[in-house]
C-alpha cells in the first residue's frame, strides 16, 4: 500500500530535472569563462585589472571609515608564546651596502625641513613591548615579541601633530629599494611601534636593524624593515607591493 503522503516521481520529471541541473551548470561555467576573460581584457591600475582595483579600494574605504578603530587591539601574548627563531618575511630594501654607524632617521616635516634623529635618541622614550602573532601574505603566522616606541608617543616627543594630521605616512629604507604609505590611523594605533629590538635583543640586520616597523592591525608587508626616511603626505604615497597587485590597505 502507498502512504498518501509519498509523492511518487516518474523518470520523465527527473531526467527533465536532470537535464536542467546540467544546462544551468554549464551556463554558469560559461558566464565566468566570459567574465575572467573580460576582466583579463579590462585597463591595468598597478598590475591589476580596473574592476578588481576598484573592488580593493572600495574595501580600503569600508575598512578605514567604518571598521577601524584605534580601540580594536590585536590579541597579545605572554612572553614564553614567542618564537626563539623569527622567521623573515622578505629582504627587499637590506642590501649589504649599508652603513649602520652612520645611520640616522630621516622625518621630512616639510619640503628643506628634516628631523636627523639617532637610534640612542629614540631610545631615551619610554619603551613597549608587543608579543602578537605577526601574520604573512604567505599564509603563515608566528607569535613574535618586539620591544620599542610607540609611533604615537613617537609623533608626540617630536611635535609632529600637524604632520600627523594628512591622511597618510609613506616609509623608504634608506636603498629607497622598499617603500610603503600606510593611512595615518592605523600608524598612530596604540600598537604600532618604532621597533628596535626582537626578542628583548637588538634587531638582527636581515630583521632590519636598526629600526623596524611593526604594525600588528596590518599584514607583515607593511611592516617596513630598516627604516630611512619618514614623511606625511595626503595623497598615497608610493607602495611597494601595491604596484605589484596587492592592496593598498592591507589590514587585517
Amino acid at each position: 500500500m502507498t502512504n498518501k503522503s509519498e509523492k511518487i516521481v516518474s523518470a520523465k520529471y527527473v531526467r527533465n530535472r536532470t537535464i536542467g541541473a546540467f544546462a544551468v551548470f554549464f551556463l554558469l561555467i560559461a558566464a565566468t569563462i566570459a567574465g575572467w576573460r573580460w576582466l583579463n581584457h579590462q585597463p591595468e591600475d598597478n598590475s591589476v585589472p580596473r574592476p578588481l582595483r576598484a573592488v580593493l579600494n572600495g574595501n580600503e574605504k569600508l575598512f578605514s571609515n567604518f571598521i577601524y578603530s584605534p580601540g580594536n587591539i590585536s590579541k597579545t601574548y605572554p612572553i614564553y608564546y614567542a618564537a626563539p627563531k623569527v622567521r623573515v618575511n622578505g629582504d627587499d630594501g637590506l642590501g649589504d651596502d649599508f652603513d649602520a654607524a652612520a645611520w640616522k632617521l630621516q622625518v621630512v616635516k616639510s619640503p628643506g625641513d628634516t628631523l636627523f634623529i639617532t637610534l640612542d635618541e629614540i631610545k631615551a622614550m619610554p619603551k613597549t613591548d608587543i608579543i602578537f602573532d605577526f601574520k604573512c601574505i604567505e599564509g603563515w603566522s608566528q607569535v613574535t615579541h618586539w620591544g620599542g616606541v610607540k609611533f604615537s608617543d613617537f609623533v608626540k616627543k617630536y611635535n609632529l601633530s600637524g604632520q600627523s594630521d594628512m591622511q597618510y605616512v609613506g616609509l623608504n629604507t634608506p636603498d629607497k629599494k622598499y617603500y610603503v604609505g600606510i593611512d595615518t590611523k592605523s600608524i598612530l594605533h596604540p600598537q604600532t611601534i618604532l621597533c628596535y629590538e626582537m626578542n628583548g635583543k637588538p634587531l638582527p640586520m636581515n630583521q632590519g636593524y636598526p629600526l623596524r616597523l611593526i604594525i600588528p592591525v596590518k599584514y607583515g608587508i607593511k611592516h617596513l624593515k630598516r627604516i630611512g626616511t619618514i614623511f606625511f603626505s595626503n595623497s598615497r604615497p608610493k607602495d611597494y607591493w601595491y604596484e605589484k597587485g596587492y592592496d593598498y590597505y592591507s589590514g587585517l
